[in-house]
């Protein structure tokens, strides 16, 4: 035995595979009772759960099954084909959290809209016992997350958070170093305009969905802090925001594109990628200027494939919305609220890499 116990140690005491015995730590069903107990008893002799959290379990494993907690998830409503496909997996998925007794829904709101989304959070909360949303950093949200927070409805802040608010806790990335990296791939793309002085600094340009957004903010900050840092060379040519839609992204690409003919690169921090490449291709630009963005989705994986956009940094829907659901389980059942939850990874998607 190991002298911090872990799941292998209580397999191999309670007789039973780590399969069961992970199936057991996490509630999930399809275990018999007797197992179930021989594998508490095993986690509360070795120390790997407390005695008081181990008779719990059991006492509730001999009641009647309780009502499933009801989940909302509010995505925004609009272009963002990586939202769009979020709300999907919470269409399609129930199978994969119903072990944890829960029923997850999504509503569609208004996008950059703070009244709208502050509205939205007391009206669910009101028919719901726990809500998860992208947050936009706003006192009108900040407020709503408190009052649900003082009638017991727990909230968690998905792909963007909300500063200095009563959330349980968020799930996403970690956004500044998402903005590093990309910087980080649009300089080693660029090669030497990145590093050796010329008679114009190369020019690189950020298009934003919202501010609003604290994820968008703190991309922006890690993408310009890099470039402080590392590449002083490269001057960043300013933010515009495209609100996530596509067309609109197209216009401001070709903006950018006249206004500076020598552009070297384009950070895409929100949706809208298709609107972006359309621009680089009908301006014959496509191979001239290197183009990462966020989300593998339809549009940004024609993209890769067509050469249009060097890299996309992603992360996995279905594992932020089980993630949301572990965190609420664990609020229910009196756990800390990211026990068990897995730190959120992103991924950097090339065309070589497509999954």
């Amino acid at each position: 035995m190991s002298k911090h116990p872990r799941i292998p140690d209580i397999a191999q005491l309670s007789g039973v595979s780590t399969a069961t015995v992970d199936r057991v730590l996490n509630r999930r069903a399809g275990v018999r009772n007797a197992t179930v107990q021989r594998v508490m008893q095993a986690a509360a002799s070795l120390g790997y759960l407390p005695q008081a959290e181990v008779q719990a379990a059991l006492s509730q494993q001999q009641q009647p099954q309780a009502q499933p907690l009801r989940l909302m998830v509010l995505i925004p409503e609009g272009s963002n084909r990586f939202l769009q496909m979020l709300g999907d997996v919470i269409g399609y998925a129930q199978d994969h959290w119903a072990p944890f007794n829960v029923r997850c829904q999504a509503a569609y709101i208004e996008s950059f809209n703070p009244d709208a989304l502050a509205k939205a959070l007391l009206h669910y909360g009101k028919r719901c016992d726990g809500i998860a949303f992208m947050a936009l950093e706003h006192p009108v949200v900040r407020e709503a997350v408190a009052q649900l927070a003082e009638q017991g409805v727990p909230t968690v802040t998905l792909i963007s958070d909300l500063s200095n608010s009563r959330r349980v806790a968020y799930v996403g990335l970690d956004n500044r170093a998402a903005g590093r990296t990309a910087a980080y791939l649009i300089a080693r793309f660029m090669g030497p305009l990145a590093h050796s002085p010329q008679s114009r600094p190369a020019r690189v340009a950020m298009i934003v969905g919202s501010l609003r957004y604290r994820a968008h903010e703190e991309r922006e900050a890690g993408f310009l802090h890099l470039f402080e840092e590392q590449f002083p060379l490269v001057q960043v040519v300013g933010v515009r925001e495209g609100q996530d839609d596509a067309e609109r992204n197209y216009r401001q690409t070709r903006a950018l594109l006249e206004q500076h003919g020598d552009l070297a690169g384009i950070y895409n921090i929100g949706g809208g990628a298709e609107g972006i490449g359309r621009a680089l291709k009908e301006a014959g630009a496509d191979r001239k200027v290197v183009f990462i963005g966020h989300g593998l989705t339809p549009d940004t994986r024609a993209l890769l494939i067509d050469g249009t956009m060097d890299a996309v940094i992603t992360q996995n829907p279905q594992g932020a919305v089980m993630n949301c659901v572990r965190i609420f389980a664990n609020v229910r059942d009196g756990r800390e609220p990211t026990n068990g939850v897995e730190t959120t990874r992103s991924q950097v998607i090339f065309r070589e890499n497509l999954p």
